[in-house]
């Protein structure tokens, strides 16, 4: 890992790193908050995955986690949401390419060079953090926002045990059957629909569900609702009799402004099961 910057916050340390992915073919670059609590041994941690267009920055400097997460005493990860660089493939829509890595692993070019971030996300990430940094490998929770819920939701049903709890923010509920997905899926993994399925979280939560809490927020003004598609995965959670809560927050849009308000609850959210 190569410091990019380390800052004092709430107690504890933010910082922005570099490391070199095998995965990826790329350098990829993260945040990473510890609180004070891992001065004198490993802390539970909370993951956040990104929206579209995002990169490590963004939640990292809106999101307000921080304060919650240092008085919790649980570390931040903060991932980049796609591979980049020169040499990387990108599009000129802001809905493909860098910056909107989905959390698949690409198997169509020019794709499947560098966008591996399933992969990357679940495996090579978290082993880099775990020998490099203060953090209980047996104490995980993930949350996202929009595509980043996505990516949230998906792992954490595709992993059983690993993540204690999962949290989303207006997640993309079933992409699947949206703009938001359909075309992305056709793009890096082809037209054999039937290897879109693993990337859905409301086809996993029928076919899976989850083995823990869940907590998802969804605003009532989202400019964005018809492609997030939150009743499909509302649905499923009934059909199924999932437990979680699924709260349509009123007069709330797709913003960081909607994200800082309810972050405080995530966090809590989050801390009761890394701490139980």
């Amino acid at each position: 890992m190569k410091t990019i910057s380390e800052n004092r916050c709430f107690g504890g340390v933010q910082g922005v790193y570099s490391h070199a992915s095998q995965v990826t073919g790329c350098d990829m670059t993260l945040g990473l908050f510890l609180p004070e609590q891992a001065e004198t041994g490993a802390v539970p941690v909370l993951w956040y995955l990104s929206g579209l267009t995002c990169t490590h920055e963004n939640a990292m400097v809106k999101a307000g986690a921080q304060r919650w997460a240092a008085e919790a005493g649980i570390a931040l990860v903060f991932p980049d949401t796609s591979p980049r660089g020169d040499g990387v493939a990108n599009d000129a829509a802001y809905d493909l390419g860098q910056g909107a890595g989905f959390y698949v692993n690409a198997t169509e070019k020019p794709w499947s060079p560098h966008f591996q971030m399933w992969d990357y996300i679940t495996d090579e990430l978290p082993n880099a953090l775990f020998s490099a940094f203060p953090i209980a490998e047996e104490a995980q929770a993930i949350s996202g926002h929009s595509m980043g819920g996505h990516g949230a939701l998906t792992i954490a049903m595709s992993f059983p045990g690993r993540f204690r709890s999962v949290s989303a923010f207006a997640p993309i509920c079933n992409p699947t059957a949206s703009d938001w997905g359909r075309k992305q899926f056709a793009a890096y993994l082809g037209a054999e629909e039937s290897t879109w399925a693993q990337y859905d979280a409301t086809l996993l939560m029928r076919k899976r569900g989850f083995d823990g809490p869940i907590l998802i927020d969804q605003g009532t003004q989202d400019q964005f609702v018809d492609l997030l598609k939150p009743e499909s995965l509302a649905m499923a959670m009934a059909e199924r009799r999932q437990g979680g809560s699924f709260r349509m927050q009123k007069g709330y849009d797709h913003s960081y402004f909607f994200v800082s308000t309810f972050m405080e609850e995530h966090v809590a959210f989050h801390a009761a099961a890394l701490h139980a």
